[in-house]
């Protein structure tokens, strides 16, 4: 009897493959038989397999033009500046870019811009794994995109580009202000995309019948997602070590009440 496929291609189109694990088991076999010779690639969980990679900020103004939501971010963000004013400790680092100042509301709890992502694609399988919510999705989802791909077209679009609003491009990047604790132990970054567009959009219209994935979306079913946990714990991934502070000590004892044998 032969044995079932670990893995199988669901998708190939315009520099966006679709790849359907067996199990989560197999994760680690991916990833070191297909990915590990390509380190530039960063990575995020997703709880759905059907949420598009869009942000939280356009999610929540799904009937605005592009240029109606870079206004209304313009307000948000001039808001969170001066509602900040004395709340940074008496010393705070100085922010010297719009991203900047995104990524330290990202931290905070801030509707931003922005996409969260991680350079351990196992840091990803543990925050697409970690929450038990309703409705679930047959499958959990994590991300993996070639920066380097998105950059090379946007360096092209930002040169000609003319006018006051944002150009059509994506950002990646990575704060070096000392207020993001989590930052540092998940390995983050954040991508910045075109108001209104989702991210795989945006690869799809760069790159036309390109058969390399410059984003990859693996599913991986949702059953035994207690056992997943528990072994990420045991590579001392968890709560503690992703966030450490006060939330990240109540997500551990959580987890450690819930889930039988994981501590």
């Amino acid at each position: 009897m032969s044995r079932p496929k670990r893995w199988q291609v669901l998708e190939e189109k315009d520099g966006v493959w679709t790849i359907q694990l067996a199990s989560w088991k197999y994760f680690h076999d991916y990833i070191t038989q297909e990915m590990l010779n390509y380190s530039h690639y960063v990575w995020r969980g997703d709880r759905l397999d059907d949420r598009p990679l869009l942000l939280s900020f356009d999610r929540d103004h799904p009937s605005l033009t592009k240029a109606q939501i870079e206004e209304r971010l313009k307000a948000h963000l001039d808001q969170f500046k001066l509602a900040t004013r004395g709340r940074r400790g008496l010393n705070p680092s100085r922010l010297d870019t719009d991203n900047d100042w995104w990524a330290l509301g990202q931290h905070h709890g801030l509707k931003t811009p922005l996409l969260d992502w991680t350079r351990s694609p196992f840091v990803a399988l543990f925050f697409a794994f970690e929450k038990l919510k309703k409705p679930q999705t047959p499958n959990r989802a994590i991300y993996a995109v070639n920066p380097g791909s998105c950059t090379k077209f946007t360096k092209t679009i930002r040169a000609a580009h003319k006018g006051k609003l944002r150009p059509d491009i994506v950002e990646f990047f990575t704060p070096l202000q000392d207020e993001n604790f989590r930052l540092v132990n998940q390995s983050g970054l954040f991508s910045r995309c075109t108001a209104g567009k989702t991210l795989d959009e945006w690869i799809q219209e760069r790159y036309p019948g390109y058969g390399s994935g410059v984003l990859i979306k693996i599913l991986i079913p949702n059953r035994y997602r207690l056992d997943c946990l528990r072994t990420l714990n045991k590579m001392n991934i968890n709560s503690l070590t992703l966030f450490p502070d006060l939330y990240g000590a109540s997500g551990f004892a959580n987890m450690v009440e819930s889930i039988g044998n994981y501590y």
